[in-house]
């Protein structure tokens, strides 16, 4: 081989190793500054980041307020039922139901008068600690082991008298309406609030005489509480 050829030849070599050297050099020059780009503009990672984030965050909030929306319907619907509760004035208003008393919540005494031909009057005040109301109705007044009741002597019905503290309610009883002689000897009576009372209680009384007996509504005052046949 000719010296000149041989020269060629190295050349040519020198020339194809400097070439791939130098695109060997810019790759790593590439790499190198996407690497200090990134580095270097961390705003742009936290900002995407950041981004997503605040989408997230922005369904849930949408998934809250459809929550809170169905929560207000629930409330309201449990307020409008609330508002039918209660027992009917016959004024267009409702009342809450209070305890009505039974005839063990009730201290009772009985006293003979004179008045209206004769009649027994009672008292009716709650025991110590207890507030309950005696119903518009009349009082239930049974003599005898026959069970015989006392009918109105009144034409209605009187109010209902709540009972607490010192407050005491009467009612009274004639055990004879009838103008002729015969009728049952009797020494007790027995009263309750109410035919459905499961307590009546037992009250003694003078000796007396029972035929078509009466008795009226419950009162707050005694003067009130004289049954006139």
């Amino acid at each position: 081989m000719s010296g000149t050829r041989r020269k060629a030849i190295l050349v040519s070599a020198a020339l194809v190793g400097g070439a791939m050297l130098m695109t060997a050099c810019q790759g790593t020059d590439k790499a190198t500054d996407a690497d200090a780009a990134s580095q270097a503009s961390p705003s742009a990672t936290s900002a995407g980041s950041s981004t997503g984030a605040s989408t997230a965050g922005t369904g849930k909030g949408s998934a809250g307020t459809g929550k809170g929306a169905e929560d207000t319907s629930a409330s309201g619907s449990g307020s409008g039922s609330d508002s039918g509760s209660g027992a009917d004035t016959g004024n267009g208003k409702r009342e809450p139901v209070e305890q009505v008393c039974g005839a063990n919540d009730i201290s009772w005494s009985t006293r003979s008068e004179t008045q209206a031909g004769g009649y027994i009057l009672i008292s009716a005040k709650a025991k110590p600690g207890i507030t309950c109301y005696l119903p518009a109705a009349l009082p239930t007044v049974a003599f005898g082991s026959d069970g015989t009741e006392a009918g109105p002597a009144e034409q209605s019905v009187g109010e209902q008298i709540k009972l607490s503290g010192n407050t005491t309610a009467y009612a009274g009883v004639n055990p004879k309406t009838t103008t002729t002689d015969g009728g049952k000897e009797l020494d007790s009576i027995i009263v309750a609030v109410g035919a459905d009372d499961p307590n009546p209680e037992s009250l003694p009384v003078d000796t007396i005489t029972v035929d078509k007996p009466i008795v009226t509504n419950w009162h707050t005052a005694p003067t009130e509480a004289v049954p006139f046949s």
